[in-house]
This record gives structure tokens, C-alpha cells and sequence, in this order.
């Protein structure tokens, strides 16, 4: 599984966490994001997150998802 089948996968129950400006305003891409099936059958996805502090890019944290391929829903655990 891709981060983009999880994108399409989850564009009615998270309609707005792949869009260009969250990305954007995260500073992150699609291919920012790993993939990493778990035992659980769900998938982690993760990317590191970005502020912009006086022009400079400073890593604020990761994003940090599990996407449950049953519920096709993004969950936080």
C-alpha cells in the first residue's frame, strides 16, 4: 500500500489531511510520508513537520497516522 492508496482511500473520511495547502502549510509532500504495514493489518504513516520561523524551515514534530484499511479512517493509536 502507497501513501497515495491511502490518500484515495481516506478522501471521504479525511477529505482534508492530503490536500495541497495542509501539505503546504506542513511543509510536506506526499513523498514526504513512509508507509509501514503493521501487525494489526492497519498501516503507520508518518512525515516530519515543518515550521517556517523567519524564513528558516524548523522541524516542528511528526505527523504521525495509522490508516485502518477496514474503516478506511485515519486513527491517531
Amino acid at each position: 500500500m502507497t501513501i497515495e492508496d491511502i490518500k484515495e482511500l481516506t478522501a471521504q473520511t479525511a477529505p482534508k489531511f492530503f490536500t495541497s495547502e495542509a501539505l503546504s502549510f506542513f511543509g510536506q509532500t506526499m513523498r514526504s510520508f513512509s508507509v509501514t504495514k503493521q501487525d494489526d493489518g492497519r498501516y503507520f504513516i508518518s512525515a516530519p513537520s515543518y515550521w517556517y520561523i523567519n524564513g528558516k524551515r524548523t522541524l516542528m514534530g511528526m505527523t504521525e497516522r495509522y490508516f485502518n484499511p477496514v474503516t478506511n479512517q485515519l486513527d491517531l493509536e
